[in-house]
C-alpha cells in the first residue's frame, strides 16, 4: 500500500470519527436519496480532495462530477474565449456546484448566474466565526458586496528566512509587515563577496531574478499594471513604475540579491533543481514564497545526500506601504459557488458547508499540498515551522482578468523582446530608468496597435469565408 493511499484512508477514518454521533440537520437531510452535480477537474482528484470525506458524512448523496476538461475543447478555426466557453459549459452541463476563479465570481455574479450564500448561512446559522474574515471580504469584493462563494483553502506568500544565517552574521530578524524596501535594506546587511555560485545572498527568489522580474513583483504588490484594458494603452511610463524600476535596479546593483545566470533551470535531475535554489540550499537569508517552498525543502532533505538543514522562520509580507494590513500575494485555490437555478440547492449548499467547515479543516490541514485552511487555527505549523504569521495580513485577492484574453497573443513575444533589451541597457548603465521606460512604452504601444490591427484583419478574413 503506497503512502498517499494510506494517508487518504487515515483522513477518511479520521473524518468518520469526527462526525460520528452527530445528529445535525445536515445528517437528517442525508437520509434522503439525492444527487448533486459538481464541476471539478476530474473524478479522481475530486474524490481524493473532497469526495470520499463528503460521502462519509452524506452517504445518501450521490455526487456526479462534471469534468472541466470539455471547457477547453475548441475547433481549429476558433480562438479560445474562456468567459464564453465557461458560459456555454454551465448552460450545457447545468452543474449545481461551480468551481470558479475570482474573475468568474465577478462576471457570473453580475449576470445573476450565482446564488447568494449569506441567506443560506443565516438560515442554517452556519458558523463563520473561525473562517478568515479577510477572505470573506475579498470574495465579497469580487461579488460587488455579495458573498457568492467560499474557498476551503488559500495559498499566500510570506517572507521566509534562514534564522541560522541571521544569527551567524548578527543581523536583526525580519518582522511582520515589511515592505520591499525594508527587505532590500535588511538584505544589504549580509556579505556580498565570494564566488557567485557559493556565496551568501541577503535575498533570493526560487527562480532567480533580474531587474524586470523584480520590478514586476514589486509592482504587483502595489496593484500596478503595465496595460489599461479599457483604453488599450500601455501604462508603464509613469512615476509609479519609474520608482519601482529604480528600486529594483538599486537592489540588484547592491549585489545582495541572488541573480541566476542563464534562462531558467538548466539541470538534468532533481539534485540540480534543488541546487539551483539559493534559499533552499541555505545560501540566501530571505525569500518570498508560499508553503510550497517548505514542502520543497522537506523533499530536498530526504533526497539530497549532503543537504544541510537550517532553522526556518516566516513573517507576514511584503506589503504595499499604502496598505500595510493587506497582501496581494494571496490566491484562492478553489472557489465553490452555487449556480442560480440549481436543481438541488440544499445538496449543493451541504457540500460547500462541509468542505468549508471545521470538521473538514481538522482533517485537510494535516497537509499544505493544496494551501492553507481558510479556517483559522487549523494550519498552525508544517514540519516544525509556525504558519500563524501567514494569517496576519488580509488577503487582497486580484481578479484574475487574464490579459491573454484581451491582448493578441502575438504581442507578448515582441513585448518580451523589448523588455529584455531595455533591461539589459539598464543593467549596463547605458540608459536611465526614465529613458528605458519611455522606449518600452513607445515601442510596446506600436506593437500592440499593430497586433490589434492584425487581429481585426484576420477576423474579417474568417468572416468572409
Amino acid at each position: 500500500m503506497n503512502y498517499r493511499r494510506l494517508q487518504k484512508i487515515v483522513m477518511i477514518l479520521t473524518c468518520v470519527l469526527l462526525i460520528a454521533g452527530c445528529t445535525s440537520t445536515a445528517q437528517n437531510k442525508s437520509e434522503e436519496k439525492r444527487t448533486v452535480k459538481i464541476m471539478f477537474w476530474d473524478d479522481k482528484s475530486f474524490n481524493y480532495q473532497y469526495g470520499d470525506l463528503f460521502s462519509a458524512k452524506y452517504p445518501n448523496t450521490e455526487v456526479e462530477i462534471v469534468s472541466t476538461s470539455s471547457l477547453y475543447e475548441i475547433n481549429d478555426n476558433e480562438e479560445f474565449d474562456y468567459s464564453e466557453a465557461l458560459n456555454k459549459f454551465i448552460e450545457k452541463e447545468q452543474p449545481d456546484v461551480l468551481l470558479l476563479n475570482p474573475s468568474d465570481i465577478k462576471n457570473l455574479g453580475a449576470g445573476g448566474k450565482l446564488t447568494e450564500l449569506q441567506p443560506l448561512i443565516d438560515r442554517d446559522k452556519y458558523d463563520m466565526t473561525t473562517y478568515s474574515q479577510g477572505i470573506v471580504e475579498s470574495i465579497k469584493e469580487m461579488g460587488e458586496g455579495k458573498l457568492f462563494a467560499l474557498s476551503p483553502k488559500f495559498s499566500i506568500n510570506g517572507i521566509l528566512y534562514n534564522a541560522d544565517l541571521f544569527k551567524k552574521y548578527g543581523v536583526e530578524l525580519p518582522h511582520d509587515g515589511m515592505t520591499w524596501q525594508e527587505i532590500f535594506d535588511l538584505a544589504s546587511q549580509f556579505p556580498t563577496d565570494g564566488d557567485a555560485k557559493e556565496r551568501i545572498y541577503g535575498f533570493g527568489i526560487q527562480s532567480g531574478t533580474n531587474i524586470s522580474d523584480l520590478a514586476t513583483r514589486i509592482a504587483s504588490s502595489q496593484g500596478l499594471t503595465f496595460y489599461n484594458d479599457k483604453t488599450k494603452q500601455i501604462t508603464i511610463n509613469t512615476d509609479s513604475w519609474k520608482n519601482v524600476y529604480k528600486q529594483s535596479l538599486d537592489a540588484i546593483s547592491s549585489k545582495a540579491i541572488y541573480v541566476r545566470e542563464g534562462d531558467g533551470f538548466q539541470g538534468d535531475n532533481m539534485e540540480d533543481y534543488y541546487a539551483s535554489q539559493a534559499f533552499l540550499m541555505g545560501r540566501a537569508a530571505m525569500t518570498i514564497d508560499s508553503t510550497f517552498m517548505l514542502s520543497n525543502i522537506k523533499d530536498a532533505a530526504k533526497n539530497m545526500k549532503d543537504f544541510k538543514e537550517f532553522e526556518i522562520g516566516i513573517v507576514a509580507g511584503p506589503v504595499d506601504p499604502s496598505e500595510p494590513t493587506k497582501t496581494t500575494g494571496a490566491h484562492l485555490n478553489e472557489l465553490f459557488a452555487i449556480r442560480s437555478g440549481a436543481t438541488n440547492v440544499d445538496a449543493a449548499w451541504d457540500f460547500i458547508k462541509f468542505v468549508n467547515g471545521e470538521e473538514f479543516a481538522k482533517v485537510s490541514s494535516k497537509t499544505v499540498d493544496n494551501g492553507l485552511s481558510a479556517r483559522l487555527g487549523f494550519s498552525k505549523e508544517y514540519d516544525g515551522v509556525a504558519l500563524e504569521p501567514l494569517y496576519k495580513l488580509q488577503p487582497k485577492i486580484k481578479l484574475d482578468d487574464s490579459l491573454g484574453g484581451s491582448i493578441p497573443a502575438e504581442f507578448f513575444e515582441k513585448y518580451n523582446m523589448i523588455l529584455e533589451r531595455e533591461t539589459k541597457l539598464l543593467e549596463e548603465n547605458k540608459k536611465t530608468v526614465a529613458e528605458a521606460l519611455n522606449a518600452i512604452q513607445t515601442e510596446a504601444q506600436a506593437a500592440l496597435d499593430q497586433a490589434f490591427k492584425d487581429q481585426e484583419a484576420e477576423k474579417a478574413q474568417k468572416d468572409k469565408k
